[in-house]
């Protein structure tokens, strides 16, 4: 049986060479498929009408290698978790448990990204190691999720899947991954992150990815600024610092976050700017090249370039 391993993942496993700015924490895998995803998300390389290489996912590449192959070489690492990445095909639910009971004796815990399954297999993957959950709503808003989603599941069917995992595995288990980018209003970002951790769910924030072949390859990624904003928005939403409701939009931008900028500067940490998933993620370069600035940074940002984005920000 094979399986992708992210390419970062490949190279601290020793089955590729190469170098890299900054290593993986987690090991990242894909479930591995001849064709392509039988949905057809207009941003994702592995959609059904994509003309990208099938190797990649977003900008990374994901070379497939032997399953036995991939476990054996994890026996010595010092990876903190295992990320396993799914696409939509026949079989699926029964390629995953078979890879779920490969990885299981390796005592390493598991976050697993699917589309909707029943509650049956959720406590089937929780038995074989499974603590995290990852939900690809994507889209912020019903509008856009209708335009970019050509999915099997509505936008309602994603939501009621979020609601069964906080049921099977417990509150902030759930990780709903969300792409600034596609379409939606600032706005409408916030509420969609505020919907999540309402309903007991994490937010994963992404910034979107124009990947060659994909039916968005030409659209714009967004403006590093306003995503920062929106990684903001996150944090103050999370710890319950705000909410949604008392920030301040204008035609459906983000003006004031409710709060002047001494206050948010005494609550902000470097953290709000880091990768946002589950422990142990760091999900290095995923949404930019190594020779730019990261939407998400893989390790926390020193102070002084923290204090340099948020001046950036405040126009200071």
């Amino acid at each position: 049986m094979k399986i992708r391993a992210s390419y970062g993942t490949a190279v601290v496993l020793g089955l590729k060479k190469g170098k890299m700015f900054a290593k993986p924490t987690t090991a990242y895998f894909m479930t591995y498929y001849e064709g392509r995803c039988l949905n057809n998300c207009a941003f994702c390389v592995q959609a059904r009408e994509s003309r990208a290489d099938v190797e990649k996912l977003s900008r990374i590449t994901w070379p497939a290698f032997e399953l036995d192959e991939v476990v054996e070489k994890l026996k010595s690492s010092k990876f903190a978790r295992i990320c396993l990445q799914t696409i939509d095909y026949p079989n699926l639910r029964e390629d995953v448990l078979k890879i779920l009971k490969a990885f299981y004796p390796l005592g390493l815990p598991v976050s697993l990204s699917i589309t909707p399954v029943d509650k049956k297999s959720l406590r089937d993957f929780q038995k074989l190691g499974v603590d995290y959950i990852g939900v690809g709503i994507d889209a912020a808003s019903e509008r856009v999720y209708n335009k970019v989603k050509d999915s099997m599941y509505s936008w309602e069917d994603m939501w009621r899947f979020v609601e069964e995992v906080i049921d099977v595995f417990g509150k902030g288990k759930a990780f709903v991954h969300l792409i600034f980018g596609l379409g939606e209003s600032e706005e409408e970002f916030l509420q969609a992150v505020q919907r999540v951790y309402d309903s007991k769910a994490k937010v994963s924030i992404f910034a979107f990815t124009p990947i060659k072949g994909t039916i968005l390859e030409n659209k714009a990624p967004p403006d590093p600024n306003r995503y920062r904003l929106m990684q903001i928005g996150v944090y103050l939403i999370e710890n319950k610092i705000a909410r949604v409701e008392e920030f301040k939009f204008e035609s459906g931008m983000l003006v004031d976050f409710g709060l002047s900028k001494e206050e948010l500067l005494k609550v902000l940490d470097e953290s709000a700017f880091m990768t946002h998933g589950c422990p142990g993620c760091n999900r290095p370069y995923y949404n930019e090249k190594p020779s730019k600035e990261p939407y998400n940074f893989p390790v926390r940002p020193e102070k002084r370039q923290f204090e340099r984005l948020l001046n950036r920000l405040f126009n200071e």
